[in-house]
């Protein structure tokens, strides 16, 4: 609970130090206008953007289904919304001991679903340092600073690391074994919690059960994830449009761009709550002029309740809907019955995005 907490209050500060970096970037909001906006959307505008909130979170949960076999696209949108609830309102592991019981629920074995997750966050990874390189292109390699290059390159880089060793843990027990380890070392030079050993067995299991299916879904599942982060984007560009911000203040590849070459930052607590959305204005509102800053600020303000609230309410729906059909699992049983598919490091979110 107190690492919850911990999140919430983190997540807090750096809102109020990304209110600052807006006001540095492009003066002082005019909370005001931005309110009169907000009031003045169209409720029809909603639909859509649910429209395209089910559509992200479906290829978010399209990786699991190929490491879970006879889990099926709506369990894993199921099992992926349930558990980003609980990962975010309760205790850990709530999320995990929701997942396995679902995963028991079902008739499948929860060690396989829950390296299918593991899996799924570290495909992950992958997808949000690519995201800036696909910034890059759509943005146009000639129009772009040196800072965005650099930025691209270095989130190339990282993208490539985890890809080669995603790969590399399908060729040997040993090199699964070493790069585990090696992890875990570096990892436990902050979090003295972490075993090297733990990661490195961890990871020669991980091996030993998903190498097939790991082969057969890599690029699907990357190609899915893809598209999730285009999806999410879209969200937004739905959003500028709504609140008046039209192609001819801020063009429609300069919204992906931006989005996509600040994509990194979601690595930082709920979903870089706060730091990526002052990004975010300060970008578009460089472009489109101080004059549309307010239907910025109110554009970003509906992404944020859609892709974040809206995702609880369907993680809520999920776990109601698998309560029913399922009343004899309880998702509250110990923790420790879950803790032979724990993996030995907390795992990122998958989705939520």
């Amino acid at each position: 609970m107190r690492r919850r907490v911990v999140t919430w209050l983190v997540g807090l500060v750096l809102a109020w130090v990304a209110y600052l970096a807006v006001r540095r970037l492009v003066g002082a909001v005019d909370w005001p206008a931005v309110g009169a906006a907000l009031v003045g959307l169209d409720a029809w505008l909603f639909a859509p953007l649910v429209v395209l909130l089910l559509v992200r979170q479906v290829l978010n949960a399209v990786p699991l289904t190929y490491y879970a076999p006879g889990l099926g696209l709506a369990r894993s949108v199921q099992n992926d919304t349930a558990a980003n609830l609980l990962g975010t309102f309760a205790p850990p592991p709530a999320d995990v001991v929701v997942r396995v019981q679902m995963f028991r629920s079902w008739g499948l074995d929860p060690v396989i679903g829950m390296t299918g997750v593991s899996l799924n966050s570290a495909k992950f990874y992958v997808i949000r340092f690519i995201a800036p390189v696909l910034g890059l292109l759509a943005l146009g390699v000639r129009e772009a600073e040196l800072r965005q290059w650099l930025v691209a390159l270095a989130s190339l880089l990282a993208s490539a690391a985890f890809l080669v060793a995603l790969v590399l843990v399908l060729r040997s027990d040993r090199l699964a074994a070493w790069i585990g380890r090696t992890a875990g070392r570096l990892v436990a030079r902050v979090r003295r919690s972490v075993d090297p050993a733990a990661w490195a067995a961890y990871l020669v299991r991980l091996r030993a059960t998903t190498a097939d299916s790991l082969r057969r879904g890599l690029l699907p599942s990357l190609l899915a994830l893809v598209a999730m982060v285009l999806a999410d984007a879209s969200i937004v560009l739905v959003c500028l449009r709504a609140f008046g911000v039209g192609p001819d203040r801020v063009p429609t590849l300069d919204v992906y761009a931006a989005f996509l070459m600040a994509y990194p930052l979601t690595l930082l607590p709920l979903f870089g709550f706060g730091v990526l959305d002052a990004v975010l204005v300060g970008s578009w509102t460089t472009v489109a002029g101080a004059a549309a800053e307010a239907d910025v600020v109110a554009a970003t303000v509906v992404w944020r309740v859609v892709t974040i609230v809206g995702t609880f309410v369907l993680g809520l729906l999920s776990l109601a809907l698998w309560r029913l059909r399922h009343p004899a699992r309880r998702a509250g049983s110990s923790g420790a019955e879950a803790s032979g598919v724990v993996p030995p490091a907390p795992v990122p979110p998958g989705r939520t995005p």
